[in-house]
């Protein structure tokens, strides 16, 4: 049996930490927009390859798809692998990915670049927190992790906006021409000055942890993406048979891991859950992200379905919500290291919670600002937990630890990602298809409504999380 050893917080070469970090920063918040902006594109795509809204909807799934299958791997990645090479590797097979893309001749060839760059994008967003939590010092991790934050919560948010203006005015490929250069840019950067700044470790792959993972993650997010499709009125696979496979695949990986924890076959180390505020810090990550892609995906639709307006107006409607995410973070991040966790989260807990209720009012009446102030909140209360939470939940577990964090805690974000999408979508569809009006934009406004109803429920939940949360204690000096 081999026993993982430990890997210190810091290395030698701190001097060139900024430079490292910001490079990753300027990489993963290309790459997360990116992840975004196919929501608003979907209907051009549909026109401009003649292909089906079912079959268009299959660039974001695959997506998640492939995120979920490849993000649970870094863990072993990260430890085993060098800085440089993981980036290089991250970066130039998204950069590929964006290429193809752009140039895809058909909509099969799109939807498999959207794969390509999904694996570039699964392993860059680990890297970056994992890199984070080992280079910058207990003390300031709470500004670092403020501008992670703008990648995190901004980038998402801005996708759509970024999206809807290119692809109003250019076509479909612009979002991917927009991207490539930059993408491009970074891998060059990378490969000319970027050394290895972090330690590795033994670790090795674990054959039936890959296979129970895939699987498990896999038929996980694709049952959650099935039932917004099914309660769409869309037809497919039965929903219960890809939840109940990837359900019983993921209590395999579950007791595999527990059998493998002390060796370095580890896939998703269990030992990460042994500590209190790790395991609060993540079950209120969910909780946001539920409510945060739930928002992404229903917003849009009663913006362009039931105010009337085009993409790209829905697209600039939730742009003060994605910019003000991006100004708030860093100040967050530099509160959080003076005033520690609960200060900041139980507010924003409260603030979500707010905003997922007024977003329960909305009618086919809401005037366009009122619907802006409403995401604005939304923000402001996103913005205030996602720094601490993050910088919790990875500062409360041994440094050995954190790779296996990062992934767990970014397979789950996509995790709740499909099921605040599926949740909302199928809430949305059930009350519309049962509405006794006869007033199509009333029976969606209602929809909509009813949704973000059980959102603000949901949302409850995390305001109680919060409330027991504790600062990580720093290591002395």
């Amino acid at each position: 049996m081999t026993v993982t050893p430990s890997l210190p917080v810091r290395t030698a070469a701190s001097r060139r930490t900024g430079p490292v970090i910001a490079l990753l920063l300027i990489s993963a918040f290309v790459v997360v927009l990116n992840e975004t902006a196919m929501g608003v594109s979907i209907p051009r795509i549909m026109s401009e390859f003649s292909v089906s809204a079912a079959s268009a909807q299959w660039l974001t799934t695959a997506f998640m798809l492939t995120m979920a299958v490849v993000i649970p791997t870094t863990g072993v990645l990260l430890r085993r692998l060098p800085l440089r090479r993981n980036f290089l590797t991250a970066m130039g097979v998204f950069t590929l990915g964006t290429l193809v893309a752009a140039t895809a001749p058909t909509f099969d060839v799109l939807l498999v670049a959207r794969v390509v760059q999904a694996l570039g994008t699964a392993i860059m967003l680990p890297l970056l927190f994992t890199t984070v939590m080992l280079l910058v010092a207990p003390e300031r991790r709470g500004r670092t992790m403020g501008l992670v934050t703008i990648v995190t919560a901004a980038a998402p948010a801005l996708g759509p906006t970024f999206s809807g203006i290119l692809v109003s005015t250019s076509g479909s490929r612009s979002v991917f021409v927009a991207v490539l250069p930059i993408a491009a840019i970074a891998l060059i950067a990378g490969a000319i000055w970027l050394r290895t700044v972090t330690p590795t470790a033994p670790a090795r792959f674990d054959l039936g942890s890959l296979v129970l993972s895939a699987v498990g993650f896999s038929g996980l997010i694709y049952g959650l993406a099935s039932i917004g499709e099914r309660a769409g009125g869309e037809g497919g696979m039965p929903v219960w048979i890809p939840l109940l496979v990837g359900t019983l695949a993921l209590a395999g990986l579950v007791w595999r891991q527990f059998a493998l924890r002390d060796t370095d076959r580890v896939l998703l180390d269990p030992r990460v859950f042994s500590s209190l505020p790790f395991t609060l810090s993540t079950a209120a990550i969910v909780v946001v992200s539920i409510a945060l892609f739930g928002s992404l995906i229903l917003l849009p639709l009663f913006i362009q379905g039931v105010l009337g307006e085009p993409a790209y107006v829905a697209g600039l409607m939730l742009l003060p919500g994605g910019i003000l995410s991006g100004v708030l973070a860093p100040f967050v991040g530099m509160a959080y290291d003076r005033v520690g966790t609960r200060t900041l989260v139980v507010p924003g807990a409260v603030i979500v919670t707010a905003a997922m209720a007024a977003f329960s009012t909305l009618t086919a009446d809401t005037p366009v600002w009122a619907v802006i102030a409403m995401h604005v909140l939304l923000s402001i209360g996103t913005a205030l937990m996602v720094t601490p939470l993050m910088t919790t939940a990875l500062g409360s577990v041994a440094p050995d630890l954190y790779s296996h964090a990062s992934a767990i805690v970014n397979t789950l974000q996509q995790v709740s990602g499909a099921a605040g999408t599926a949740l909302f979508i199928t809430l949305f569809s059930v009350a519309v298809s049962s509405a006794t009006s006869d007033d199509r934009l009333a029976a969606l406004a209602g929809g909509v409504a009813t949704a973000f109803g059980f959102g603000a429920a949901i949302s409850v939940v995390g305001v109680v999380l919060t409330v027991f949360l504790r600062t990580p204690a720093r290591p002395a000096r």
